[in-house]
Order: structure tokens, then C-alpha cells, then sequence
């Protein structure tokens, strides 16, 4: 990670490879016998690999022809497992399983066409989610040989396998189109029986009434438990022989939106739970009621032992790391990462953002500008998603903003995750609307509270933030310019082209193409491109199977007939998202300098 040298606020702000190489992020925290391990992602090869911290000294474990990464479900998770000699792990390449010992070198557990993810290690075998093309299911691979064995299927997907301590149980997720993992799921189990296989499995919850469950637990005594969100939301609840019953917890959700799988925000401790949660956006993490949060403000992937609790951890002045919290005296060591790509000083803190929008409140959070503007100009982030969430934590790409004299809103737009399910559901097919009304509403309130120059406000978002960004341009006259990387143009061609995973995903948001065809025809951004009258600005990356680039090439081509200011930007080795250094930093200087030509600003 770099770091620059501590200057004054005036010093010349750190460049776009800065920001991008300061970008390293962490995943999948888990805990052993033989260390702490976790998955590290650095942007100077776009590689993620397991780490391994035992004795004071953290060691790189995977081969540098080797990157530890899913795609199930395109979005992955749950990468790799903990064996007792070593790790099982997905290879990004060829999506199949390795075993690497400790002292080894990785060698194939499956060879096919599957995918695999949400890995977990129980007596003897890997227990994932394993993907063939349009089927899903839940299978067992043994250790020694690598044999394959069937769990369940039928259902459309599968998440979160995992073992009771004595084997007797096994517990999981699962949901059925239409539904997303944020909007209906089914927690089962299903008992070993006598000869050793799994008996019929039961619903144990979400079968009655939708609800949202995610992160089953067993403790060590065997009891299930799982986050739930009927009680409006994602709170701890508990198996009894009634049903489930709620755990005393904060009102407040302790899990954000499942996108990937693999999560872990919350651990039963006895008969009480090590959990994180979110308070007007603001992470907080506790053990028993007693609070750990210290000065950060997200917290992911929990573990804990007599002494530490372990977690990833980041702050509005530091970014991810691998942290490890005293119990007793709630000392904060950083095992990895950690390290500011600015002095403190130069940082630009969140303040929270709650304000008026259509007929409720948006949330998000303000970056002031890092210079003497008094009224700067804007930029509003827009998260994709939807129904995902920003976090008050240091971003290397915020402040390579406001190090230039922009503002910054990174909005929780209606629809987000962490703060309810109400809030969640709010974008139920009000999908380019809310997120649009909460978009500008929050240009009007900022420059109604004289922090921005309202007449210099800039849009941008990346995939589903893409289209809010593209309807915010054709449907009202807020921004100057906007930004849309490997956003949605079209959400029929979407619907059309997208994965299984989404693939019911449009008719939750907008409605059903053919019995709504006039409402996806009036939230279309490339059918309406001749309502943009601003400079628009795009990024592809070409391998993308979520948003495919033709999207992004019909959207250009519509504005280009119409006379309007384009500059796109295609790269031939990104897929939905960009990975790559050199790309990232390519994208996010064109970006600056073509808002600079909007504004007619030279160097």
C-alpha cells in the first residue's frame, strides 16, 4: 500500500494510481488452529490470495499463478475454508477447488465445468455451493479423494451450508424465483440419520411469510440460530420449539444486503452473540452488550478467541484492516493493512446526511471539500446494487475528489440495505424514481444549507447506480455531467442478457416486461436519450456478463446522434467491475478531467 508524506492541507493532491494502489481490501476472516487466515485483494495485480498470521508474522500462502476468488452467482463469496492441515480454496481461472496444505503446494479437489463457493470444512469434507450453468446445489467433497456428494437440490439457490458441532444437523439457505436473498428466504435442516445420510429436510423458517433470513449459526451446543429480518430488521434470532424467537439485540440491521456469499457480521457466544450492526449508517460491534466499536466504523467478517476478537475493520481516516481487539483491555492491533494514503489532516470526514426527498427521508453521508471553495462543486456517488450500501470509511476515490475542490454525497438512496426493511422495499417497482428523487433532492438540500454550488453538481454511479445516474440525466435538469460505469442503458436488453441470479430481479424493481412494457418504457434511459442535454461520460469493461457492452455502445450512440458530448472508455480484460490497477486509475483521472472540461476549466 502506498503512503504518501505527511504535508499540509495545501500540498498537491495525491494522484489517481495513488488512490487506486491504496485500494487494498480484505475478505473472509476465519480462525483455526493454526492461525488467523484471510483473503487479500491488491489492486497492483488484481490478485486475491490467503494470508496467514500465526506468531506476530503474517505469510502470503497462495502461489502467484493462483487467485482465490468464486463466481457463483457472479458475485461470488465464501472463497476458501480452513482444513486441518491447511486450506481448500476456489481458484479465480478455472472456478474448481484446491487443497493446499501449509507446507504444500495447492493440488485440484474437482475438475468440470462447475463453480463453486460459500466453502465450509466439516468431518472430513467440503461442504459449497456448487454452480452448473442454470442449476444450483448443495454438495459434500471429500478431503482425501476429492469424491462429490449430493446435499439437496431443487431448490433454484443454495447459501450458507454448515454442520452442527456433533454432525447431527445440517443446516442452510435457500430461496425460490422470483425471489432475491434480501427479499424471501428459507432457513432447513435436515437430520443425519441412522445409516449416515441426510433424512428429508424441514423448513424452519420463512416458509409461512416472507422474511429474509441469512447467516445460520450453530453454537457449541448445537443450537441454531440465524439473522432475520421479520421483525423489520436483520436482527439475531433463535431455534426453539416453537419456532424462532428473537435474541435481545439492537433495533437495527446486523448484516447488510447478501450480494456475496460467505458473510459473517454476527457469532453466538454462550447465550448471548459477538455482532456488528449499523446506526444511522455507522457501524457499531459488541460482545455480550458491551461495545468494542473504539473509533471505527465498519465492521466485517467476525472471529473471536479467549483473548481477541478478530474482525476487518475500516474508519472515516483508515481503511480496511485486519484488526485484532483485546477483550479485556480493548487494545486495537492491526494485523494487516491499515496504513492511510493521506495524513489526517488532509482527510475529508463523513457527516451523516439525513434528509427530504418525494414523500420521505434519504440517507447518505457528505465529504466537504478539501480547499477554500465555500460553495465547491458536487459529485453524488451512487452505490450499485440497488440494494446495497456505502460506508462511512475512508474511500482512496472520495477524497481523490475532494482533494480536488469537489464535494462529495455518497448516497443511501431509498432501497438501500442497513437501515430496515422497509427502507430496503422502498424500491419496489419504484426502481428509477426513488433512487432518482433521492438524487437530486440531495443537490436542493445542499445547496439550500450553502455547502455546494448547486448549478455544479456531477452525477456518477457504477452498474445499477449506472441507470440512476442515466435517469437522473434524462429525466431531470439537476447535473451538469454524469458518469456511468458498465451502467444500465437498458433494462429490457437487461433482463434479456443477465445471469440467473437476477434474473427476476427487473420485475421486483420496475414490473413484469411484457404486462409493464409502458413503465419500462418510460424508465428506459436509451429510449428517452434525447432528453440528455449534458456531456456524459462512459466506462466498459468488455468481458462484462452482467451488464453486457452493448449496452454501453447503444447508450453512445443514441447520445452521439443527438449531438451530445461523449467520451467512453472500453477495456478488454474487466468484467462487471474493475479489478486492474492501471484501469481503475485510468478511469477515475478521465473522469476528473472531463468533469474540468464541463466546468471550462484548463490546466
Amino acid at each position: 500500500m502506498n503512503e504518501t508524506r505527511a504535508s499540509s492541507p495545501r500540498a498537491e493532491p495525491f494522484s489517481a494510481a495513488q488512490a487506486v494502489a491504496a485500494g487494498v481490501d480484505f475478505a473472509e476472516l476465519q480462525l483455526g488452529a493454526q492461525g488467523l487466515f484471510w483473503n487479500e485483494y491488491r489492486p497492483e495485480d488484481a490478485a486475491c490470495r490467503i494470508w496467514q498470521w500465526r506468531d506476530g508474522v503474517a505469510k502470503c500462502l497462495t502461489p502467484a499463478a493462483f487467485s482465490v476468488r468464486s463466481r457463483v452467482y457472479e458475485y461470488g463469496g465464501g472463497a476458501f475454508c480452513l482444513t486441518p492441515d491447511g486450506v481448500v480454496f476456489v481458484n479465480e481461472t478455472d472456478q474448481q477447488l484446491y487443497h493446499q496444505a501449509l507446507d504444500g503446494e495447492p493440488r485440484a479437489l474437482t475438475a468440470g465445468d462447475c463453480r463453486y463457493g460459500d466453502l465450509h470444512f466439516a468431518a472430513g469434507q467440503v461442504l459449497a455451493v456448487e454452480e452448473q450453468r442454470e442449476r444450483h446445489r448443495l454438495v459434500a467433497i471429500d478431503l482425501a479423494d476429492g469424491t462429490r456428494h449430493l446435499l439437496a437440490e431443487g431448490a433454484d439457490f443454495y447459501a450458507a451450508p454448515l454442520l452442527s458441532p456433533d454432525g447431527s444437523r445440517l443446516a442452510w439457505i435457500e430461496w425460490s424465483r422470483p425471489h432475491q436473498p434480501w427479499t424471501s428466504t428459507r432457513l432447513m435442516v435436515a437430520q443425519r440419520a441412522a445409516e449416515g445420510a441426510f433424512a428429508a429436510p424441514r423448513c424452519v423458517a420463512g416458509d409461512a411469510f416472507e422474511e429474509s433470513i441469512q447467516q445460520p449459526r450453530f453454537d457449541a451446543q448445537g443450537r441454531l440460530y440465524c439473522l432475520s429480518d421479520r421483525g423489520g430488521f436483520w436482527q439475531p434470532w433463535g431455534e426453539t420449539a416453537d419456532g424462532l424467537h428473537p435474541l435481545p439485540s439492537a433495533k437495527a440491521d446486523h448484516a447488510p444486503a447478501p450480494w456475496q456469499l460467505g458473510g459473517c457480521t454476527w457469532l453466538p457466544v454462550g447465550d448471548s452473540f459477538l455482532a456488528s450492526w449499523s446506526e444511522d449508517g455507522f457501524g457499531r460491534l459488541a460482545l455480550d452488550g458491551d461495545d468494542f466499536s473504539g473509533a471505527y466504523s465498519r465492521f466485517r467478517h467476525l472471529a473471536l478467541d479467549q483473548q481477541y476478537i478478530y474482525c476487518i475493520a475500516a474508519s472515516p481516516i483508515s481503511p480496511a484492516a485486519v484488526i485484532a481487539i483485546d477483550r479485556a483491555s480493548r487494545e486495537v492491533s492491526v494485523l494487516a493493512g491499515g496504513v492511510a494514503p493521506l495524513p489526517a489532516e488532509r482527510i475529508s470526514r463523513p457527516q451523516t446526511l439525513r434528509y427530504p426527498s418525494g414523500a420521505g427521508e434519504a440517507h447518505g453521508f457528505f465529504y466537504p471539500a478539501m480547499n477554500d471553495d465555500a460553495r465547491p462543486p458536487l459529485v453524488v456517488f451512487i452505490h450499485g446494487g440497488p440494494t446495497s450500501a456505502c460506508y462511512p470509511i475512508l474511500d482512496p476515490r472520495i477524497q481523490y475528489w475532494t482533494q480536488r475542490g469537489f464535494a462529495v454525497a455518497d448516497l443511501n438512496y431509498r432501497g438501500s440495505s442497513g437501515y430496515g426493511r422497509a427502507y430496503r422495499q422502498a424500491l419496489h417497482l419504484s426502481w428509477g424514481v426513488v433512487d432518482v428523487e433521492d438524487a437530486c433532492a440531495v443537490v436542493t438540500y445542499l445547496a439550500g444549507q450553502g455547502l455546494i454550488d448547486g448549478e455544479r453538481a456531477f452525477i456518477r454511479g457504477g452498474s445499477a447506480g449506472g441507470y440512476t445516474t442515466l435517469c437522473a440525466l434524462a429525466f431531470a435538469q439537476v447535473f451538469r455531467a454524469g458518469a456511468s460505469l458498465y451502467g444500465v442503458s437498458d433494462p429490457v436488453a437487461l433482463a434479456r442478457a443477465t445471469h440467473k441470479f437476477e434474473g427476476d430481479y427487473l420485475d421486483w424493481l420496475i414490473g413484469d416486461p411484457a404486462q409493464d412494457a409502458e413503465r419500462y418504457a418510460a424508465r428506459t434511459p436509451l429510449l428517452h436519450a434525447s432528453n440528455i442535454r449534458v456531456p456524459v461520460i462512459f466506462f466498459q469493461g468488455e468481458l462484462d456478463a452482467v451488464v453486457v457492452p452493448q449496452q454501453t455502445r447503444d447508450m453512445v450512440t443514441a447520445l452521439e446522434r443527438n449531438g451530445i458530448a461523449v467520451e467512453a472508455h472500453y477495456y478488454a480484460d474487466e468484467r462487471h467491475g474493475f479489478r486492474r490497477a492501471v484501469n481503475q486509475a485510468h478511469a477515475l483521472e478521465h473522469e476528473w478531467q472531463f468533469y474540468r472540461r464541463v466546468m471550462g476549466l484548463t490546466d
